[in-house]
């Protein structure tokens, strides 16, 4: 079972490695591969995921488990750490992967070429940098992420995309050269790169050190906080994500998780109670990055009418309202954001496919319709009256009785769907992890002004995107008499109502669900299991020659445990 920890990351590198031998004239058959080798990924992560939350018996693994590729100790070899937070990382990725790959399969795999290599190799990245246990293979995995994700977003051309494109381009260039440099420093002054590791050894670092420590730390804060979606670095983030195609789009709402990820995995280990004079390094930048950020956000997605760039201000909101509750540093919040981190990331995903099918249908690819560009209501004329042959009273023409068409009832319920879990209202998941984070907060015995400051903003944010998305619904859904009845594949459909059904689910299990966030932040909060686990990892023994085994004494070569 140890070895299943590495599946994610192998599966779809040899996947990806596999389409680029079958060449472009396979399209249908490297896109069943590619499907399936989402499915395979998705399994393994569901396993992973049942297998850290298994009961330590003495024998199995626990919360944790701990895999030497190399099969060298720690902090000297590859580390792959399975936790409660990675392996929901891992699961969350091959969810939304799945989904993306499934509806990429209807159009937008052939409007360019080696889609589905591409796709499969940002998944290695991304389930690589979840499971990584040191920060130089944290790094690898990082440029894997992202050399896939320049060429989606490039995929499918046109100037838009190119344009943002070269932006995202430069910004991630510039995050990865700081990376560097803040791994570099941190190195250079701990002498060690192993996460585990680098917490032990910060709590004893020289003073004359600490200063260097914090400023890698802050360098590197710089790098994440950009490939997080993090204010000021965030320019980039709404017309890249707008620009890319709908299965792009959803499968990059992940890549500012990971960034929030990396924080919050480094700033709790590195920075834990128990580090001394480092202990919460920074707690104050990050509470106000992520309140500036959900500020941002919620102003964003309120002056904006394409419906692309409302899912890009939703991502923003997402990762402005993480920030600062990971900045918060109180466990109770924490369990909180993760459950809400899991499903505002679902529906991001949900509502970018689901933007795909509402534009080809109501304004033939076009975000914004005619009478929006030109400011006149398609319902009346330029006094202001209304125009002959438009019913719009009921009492012309009775309403009521007549039949909605099933894409339209689709299209409709989902987005509504959509609406209440990134707004957060009752009765899906979005409340739940909202509640569940201002419970945290009035429960502790002192709720601080960035408390407070964060309850009004994450109200104020959910009142705001209820509003931009109401209207946006009234918009493409009320104003226009449709002529004719959208057309969606089978492969559309499934995969926004699985993604939606998915998030239906975190809302029905939130009891389980929430146990497993607390546990996963109360270990967050405490990092010596996580640092025991992985410096304790136990070497395979080399296996024993035959003619050695019969021979008396010592083998030579021997791991000894």
């Amino acid at each position: 079972m140890p070895h299943l920890v590495a599946v994610p990351i192998l599966v779809p590198m040899f996947t990806a490695a596999l389409m680029l031998l079958l060449g472009e004239q396979q399209r249908r058959l490297k896109s069943a591969v590619s499907v399936i080798s989402g499915l395979v990924g998705l399994l393994a992560a569901l396993a992973l995921l049942r297998w850290v939350n298994a009961p330590d018996t003495g024998t199995g693994p626990g919360s944790i488990g701990v895999y030497l590729p190399g099969n060298w100790k720690a902090p000297f070899g590859i580390v792959l750490v399975a936790d409660r937070l990675s392996t929901m990382m891992v699961a969350l990725t091959g969810v939304i992967a799945f989904a993306a790959s499934i509806y990429s399969t209807s159009r937008w795999d052939r409007a360019g070429v080696h889609f589905h290599p591409l796709l499969q190799l940002q998944l290695m990245g991304l389930n690589g940098a979840f499971l990584t246990g040191d920060l130089f293979n944290l790094f690898v995995f990082f440029e894997v992420m992202l050399a896939a994700s320049y060429g989606l977003l490039l995929h499918g051309s046109g100037r838009l995309r190119v344009q943002a494109g070269l932006h995202y381009i430069a910004i991630n260039l510039a995050a990865s050269s700081l990376f560097l440099v803040g791994a570099a420093m941190l190195y250079g002054a701990t002498g060690t790169l192993n996460m585990a590791d680098l917490g032990m050894r910060i709590a004893q670092i020289a003073p004359a050190d600490r200063g260097l420590v914090h400023a890698a730390a802050a360098i590197l804060a710089t790098a994440f906080f950009a490939k997080a979606g993090a204010w000021p670095l965030n320019f980039w983030l709404v017309p890249a994500y707008s620009a890319a195609v709908s299965p792009v789009g959803a499968v990059f709402a992940l890549l500012t998780k990971l960034g929030i990820y990396t924080i919050l995995r480094l700033w709790t280990t590195l920075f834990a109670p128990d580090t001394g004079l480092s202990a919460q390094f920074g707690q104050g930048v990050l509470i106000g990055v992520g309140l500036v950020t959900l500020c941002i956000g919620a102003l964003g997605i309120v002056g904006t009418q394409r419906l692309s760039n409302l899912a890009g201000y939703s991502v923003l909101i997402s990762a402005g309202t993480l920030l600062a509750a990971v900045g918060l540093g109180d466990p109770a919040v924490w369990s909180g954001a993760l459950y809400y981190l899991v499903s505002s990331t679902l529906a991001v995903s949900a509502f970018f496919l689901l933007i795909d099918m509402i534009e080809r249908w109501r304004n033939a690819g076009v975000s914004i319709a005619p009478h929006e560009q030109s400011g006149n209501a398609p319902f009346l004329a330029e006094d202001l009256k209304p125009l002959a042959g438009v019913n719009l009273d009921d009492e012309q023409q009775a309403l009521y009785g007549r039949a909605i068409p099933a894409g339209i009832a689709f299209l409709g319920l989902s987005f509504m769907a959509c609406t209440l879990l990134l707004a957060g209202l009752p009765p899906l998941s979005g409340f739940v992890g909202k509640f569940a984070m201002l419970s945290g907060l009035l429960d502790a015995p002192v709720v601080t002004p960035a408390g407070i400051a964060f309850m009004v903003l994450l109200i104020t944010s959910g009142f705001l995107t209820l509003l931009a998305l109401s209207r946006a619904g009234i918009r493409h859904f009320w104003t226009q008499v449709h002529a004719t009845m959208p057309s969606l594949p089978a492969l559309e459909v499934l995969p926004v109502a699985a993604l939606l059904v998915a998030a239906a689910a975190w809302t029905i299990a939130a009891n389980p669900v929430m146990h497993h966030a607390i546990e996963t932040a109360n270990g967050l909060h405490t990092a010596t299991a996580y640092r025991h686990a992985v410096m304790n990892a136990r070497q395979v023994a080399n296996p024993v020659p035959k003619r050695a085994a019969a021979a008396p004494g010592p083998v030579s070569g021997e791991v000894v445990q």
